[in-house]
């Protein structure tokens, strides 16, 4: 596995990349389809990489019947504000985990969703966690991951950088191709995997637990 830095504790870094994120018109664009993708009925939910704990939100707000929402980060300034953000809502749980290991048995899920957090790992990491995921997942659950990806060339890349605001990239991000990593979920054991939304370096990948009905 390539070395991490864990410039994620970094206060300033957080700051920066929360202010600089949620202004997006894109990210909003590809959250809404997230939702879109969720199944008409959720009672569990497991955010890898939960970050303040917006797609907790905004899960929880599609789906009112959830009866617990998990989230996993490692970055102490994040489950700060998703704890801060969720104080006293018995619903939801904020958990410290480094997705560079695999993870802890929490039960089963009917929904396993993640926002620009996966792409930090390792692809040897990446595909690990993906079968972990599938274990997760209750029969015809899904996993929708919001995701940073490589763009086709260098050029265009650095051109969505630009337009998110964060010219030459972040040095931490181990990216891939949407194609390949598509073909990760499927090995992994997931159904009816595609790509349901992209925008340059955006991409909205999304995979069904065998088993069960399209509305669990």
């Amino acid at each position: 596995m390539q070395p991490m830095t864990d410039s994620w504790t970094d206060e300033a870094k957080v700051r920066e990349y929360t202010g600089r994120v949620g202004r997006l018109a894109a990210r909003r664009a590809g959250e809404m389809e997230l939702v879109e993708a969720l199944p008409a009925e959720v009672e569990r939910v497991l955010d890898l990489g939960c970050g303040d704990g917006r797609l907790i939100s905004l899960v929880l707000d599609a789906r009112p019947g959830v009866a617990e929402a998990v989230g996993l980060d490692s970055s102490p300034p994040m489950l700060e504000r998703a704890r801060d953000a969720f104080d006293g809502d018995p619903r939801v749980r904020i958990v410290a985990h480094d997705l560079r290991h695999p993870l802890p048995d929490l039960g089963r899920f009917d929904v396993v969703v993640s926002g620009f957090a996966i792409h930090h790992l390792d692809h040897d990491r990446k595909r690990s966690l993906f079968s972990e995921v599938v274990a997760a997942i209750r029969p015809g659950g899904v996993f929708a991951n919001l995701e940073v990806v490589r763009c086709a060339t260098p050029e265009l890349h650095e051109e969505f950088n630009r337009r998110i605001g964060r010219p030459g990239g972040d040095p931490e991000d181990v990216l891939a191709a949407v194609e390949p990593q598509l073909e990760w979920m499927r090995v992994a054991g997931l159904e009816h995997v595609d790509c349901n939304w992209r925008w340059r370096g955006f991409a909205l990948l999304v995979g069904r637990a065998p088993g069960g009905t399209p509305d669990r």
